[in-house]
């Protein structure tokens, strides 16, 4: 495949417009954490990835793991665990059987935010149109439109969104 090849152009295509619409999502949800409950996105998931522990076997996350699970390199993480619990919403502790890890918990207070933070069904906004509706087409960003009516920007068949 070359770059002026149209299924690599129709991939490009699509990848741009993913991208668009994550970033669009992205920042919704980051405005609405941020104004409701000052949180950041990455804050929430971090809680939310944190208050998923149990006490059973493997139950606890090591900072790698935690790392991982929120998409962010090992210092990244540590910096936002500090402000979380300068913020008094996470404590950390060092691990009964191996006194070189540490573990972090979310506090009672960081559970209350985190479960005012999470959607609620009530509070999801209302349906929007079908998607492959002329509706949705006519609000999709440039290059969605077109595979959002089944077809790819380069002309190529795709499967009908439903």
């Amino acid at each position: 495949m070359t770059a002026t090849d149209p299924a690599m152009t129709a991939l490009a295509h699509s990848w741009s417009a993913l991208s668009l619409l994550h970033g669009r999502i992205e920042s919704k949800v980051e405005r609405a954490l941020q104004a409701g409950h000052r949180l950041s996105a990455r804050e929430y998931s971090l809680l939310d990835v944190l208050s998923r522990q149990h006490d059973g076997e493997g139950g606890h996350l090591q900072m790698r793991q935690v790392a991982d699970s929120v998409v962010l390199s090992q210092s990244a993480t540590t910096r936002l665990v500090t402000r979380l619990e300068d913020r008094g919403l996470l404590s950390r502790y060092l691990c009964p059987t191996d006194r070189r890890g540490i573990y972090t918990d979310v506090t009672d207070d960081g559970l209350r935010l985190l479960e005012e933070a999470r959607p609620h069904p009530q509070h999801r906004p209302a349906p929007g149109p079908r998607p492959g509706s002329r509706r949705s087409r006519a609000r999709a960003p440039g290059p969605c439109r077109p595979a959002i009516a089944g077809r790819c920007p380069a002309g190529m068949t795709c499967r009908r969104m439903r």
